[in-house]
């Protein structure tokens, strides 16, 4: 799965909302669009977070497997 697609759906997962999910990560929400429509991908830091809000790890969140 790419990383837009597992952002998205583990943010659906969550029953978060794209503005609730910028807001722990300390983005904007049209940042979390740009992510999940696949047209930006975060820096490393924000990723991190990303992926520590929605419950996985880095390397799982950034792994396309």
């Amino acid at each position: 799965m790419k990383f837009n697609d597992k952002v998205a759906y583990l943010r659906q997962k969550k029953g978060y909302t794209q503005a609730e999910l910028a807001e722990m990560v300390n983005v904007t929400q049209p940042a979390i669009v740009s992510y999940e429509a696949g047209k930006a991908k975060p820096r490393k830091n924000t990723a991190i977070f990303l992926a520590k809000a929605l419950g996985v790890s880095y390397e799982e969140l950034v792994s396309e497997k």
